[in-house]
């Protein structure tokens, strides 16, 4: 390992703005490849909430650059959100490509934003710029990031917002509107007329990309020209795809790499812990995943920055390029693919009291020859509470039995297993439901029950639901689970999952227009019948 010296360096783009770095080099004659990190939270802190220091890093023997993106940090400009990294990031390899006692190769790593970076920057196709390590990101960033099958990420999407915006404050010097933001970072404004859309962002915050994303309510130009997915025909290198299966962006993760597994030349390797956005270690939620779920990624990624920058063989890069933690069983698995190679239905059936009584609603392994007809009532005055999952702060698994006992929610319960069931990939439910509303939600939640009857949660999906067209298909969120003999599979369904995601008010607005003094109440009915039964999917290998 090498001694390490920092210094702090900057470029001017083409436009004429100042961008900062910080440049950690090893005390050396030698000449080293480069990483690089392009993040917005202020160079010094260089995503150590989930990565190693990058004194650490330079001292496998790389110059690593962390440098603060345009209007963060110390860098001048206007900071706007993706906006400008695909120009910058292509200047700054430019830049670094160049620097004294650098090989001109470079590799980039980060997560979240500073992932984002890499994808924006690899488009441009530079030859300085030979791999990434892109974690936790998205795709098509509004149905990997601000959406969720037409749900708006309100929880995730606010305090992301309100965090940024704070920054912007604390560069301009504005004391009362940081304070404000502070403020509201520990108890997120959701009690305002319009719950999706707090007056503190139109106070404090007019310049946020917030609200761009709350009015943006569908697919269109705004979201295209942001997304990855639109240049992805020009993305052809390495990458090590980072993700977690309690990350709210792993839809995001999955589908990049399906998209470069299939037209890269170039190796595409995935990871996947029992993680959420932050941290990435052995305990998250209500469990202790052990010693095995701690992150291995920053020497994972030395071994991978090695063999593509420095030329070295490192074997398993190329033998187990899948590696997924199987919770339930707490272990790694290894493979050279990730594909659902079958499939295992459940089918939903009760008397009508899936809502009221533990035992009524089942899974069941038939179709049943009987109708089946279960309602609920979702009241915007005490909506279903997020708990953990993907989309929630915090994420994680917990224990969730005295939320299913609730009116508002249908239980339908296996039968008790006889033997493991290994769940890996991303499950379904086609689902039979109307309301009397112009618009409703159907949160779908799949937990495990232990024989003790603590119910935990492993997997969930969402939908905004503002057609007739059935059976309604929703995607839940990718999962690699052993669900051991003798526990119990339950779907959980109700009309919201608040704060989660936006509030739906049933009235058929937009959430930045959905005002809760004009909430209505809203009756779902769901129903299974023998030509048209109400399925949960599961992916099995």
């Amino acid at each position: 390992m090498y001694q390490v010296k920092k210094e702090t360096l900057s470029l001017t783009t083409r436009d004429g703005i100042r961008l900062d770095a910080d440049v950690y080099r090893p005390h050396s004659t030698e000449s080293f490849p480069i990483l690089l990190m392009r993040q917005p939270y202020g160079k010094q802190i260089a995503s150590t909430v989930v990565y190693a220091h990058p004194i650490w890093y330079a001292s496998q023997g790389y110059i690593v650059v962390i440098q603060d993106v345009r209007g963060r940090g110390t860098s001048q400009g206007d900071f706007d959100l993706f906006a400008h990294e695909i120009e910058d990031g292509f200047d700054t390899i430019n830049w670094v490509s160049q620097l004294p006692g650098s090989t001109g190769t470079i590799g980039m790593y980060g997560f979240s934003y500073q992932g984002m970076t890499q994808l924006y920057v690899a488009s441009m196709q530079s030859k300085a710029l030979k791999t990434i390590c892109p974690a936790m990101v998205a795709y098509d960033l509004y149905e990997d990031w601000g959406y969720e099958n037409g749900a708006f990420c309100l929880q995730t999407n606010l305090g992301w917002a309100i965090q940024l915006a704070a920054e912007t404050a604390k560069l301009k010097g504005d004391s009362n509107a940081f304070h404000k933001l502070y403020e509201a970072s520990r108890n997120l404004p959701l009690s305002d007329p319009i719950p999706a859309y707090p007056n503190l962002m139109k106070e404090v915050a007019s310049n946020s990309f917030y609200h761009d994303w709350i009015n943006y309510c569908y697919p269109d130009n705004y979201w295209c020209n942001l997304s990855p997915k639109r240049f992805i025909d020009k993305l052809d290198l390495p990458m090590l795809h980072i993700g977690g299966w309690f990350d709210p962006y792993l839809r995001g993760n999955i589908n990049l790499y399906n998209a470069m597994k299939i037209r890269s030349n170039y190796p595409q390797n995935l990871v996947i812990g029992p993680w959420g956005h932050i941290p990435w270690g052995s305990k998250l939620g209500s469990h202790d995943y052990t010693k095995l779920a701690c992150s291995f990624i920053d020497q994972y990624q030395i071994d991978w920055f090695d063999h593509f920058l420095k030329g070295k063989d490192i074997d398993y890069l190329y033998s187990q390029p899948i590696s997924l933690f199987e919770m339930g069983s707490n272990q790694w698995n290894y493979s050279k693919s990730w594909e659902n190679k079958d499939e295992k239905n459940y089918y939903i059936f009760s008397q009508g009291l899936a809502n009221v009584k533990e035992n009524d609603g089942q899974l069941i392994d038939t179709i049943s020859d009987n109708n089946v007809n279960d309602i609920i009532v979702h009241d915007p005055w005490r909506p279903v509470p997020s708990v953990g999952g993907h989309a929630s702060i915090p994420s994680g698994s917990f224990e969730r039995s005295q939320l299913d006992t609730r009116f508002d929610i249908l239980t339908y319960t296996s039968e008790q297993l006889t033997e493991d069931l290994l769940i890996s990939g991303t499950p379904f439910i086609e689902i039979y439901c109307t309301a009397d509303a112009p618009s409703f939600d159907i949160c779908a939640i799949l937990s495990e029950i232990k024989p003790d009857g603590k119910v935990y949660n492993f997997s969930q999906g969402y939908c905004r639901i503002n057609s007739e067209k059935l059976p309604i298909k929703i995607s839940l969120q990718p999962t690699c689970i052993k669900i051991n003999e003798g526990n119990y599979l339950r779907l959980s369904i109700s009309g919201a999952c608040f704060p989660a995601y936006a509030l739906n008010t049933g009235t058929g607005k937009f959430p930045y227009e959905e005002r809760l003094i004009d909430a209505k109440i809203i009756t779902i009915k769901v129903w299974s019948q023998p030509d048209q039964p109400s399925t949960l999917i599961l992916p099995i290998p």
